[in-house]
């Protein structure tokens, strides 16, 4: 057999494997969506980090910094000083 017979056998051979592998549900649209399935789980995690950096922040704003503990009680707990008004505004 020539060395141009057996790269012809050899192309011949991968492409019928290249074809198969697409075809195949666990082959390469396999690897797509897994390869999909990783970078929006990694986006997940970038997000989740910012959002984690934030409440630290916030956490040592409130073990150390009384007027942010203060704002923070009045914010969530909707706690006022003796003789403060508060107003609600509701959007129309």
């Amino acid at each position: 057999m020539t060395a141009q017979r057996k790269f012809l056998v050899m192309a011949v051979v991968a492409g019928a494997l290249s074809l198969a592998s697409v075809a195949d549900a666990r082959g390469f649209r396999r690897y797509l969506t897994l390869r999909q399935d990783v970078e929006s789980l990694q986006e997940r995690n970038r997000m989740l980090a910012v959002q984690n950096e934030t409440l630290r922040r916030e956490i040592q704003a409130l073990r150390k910094d009384p007027a942010a503990l203060e704002r923070a009680a009045r914010e969530e707990l909707g706690y006022v000083k003796p003789g403060e008004i508060v107003f609600h505004l509701e959007a129309p």
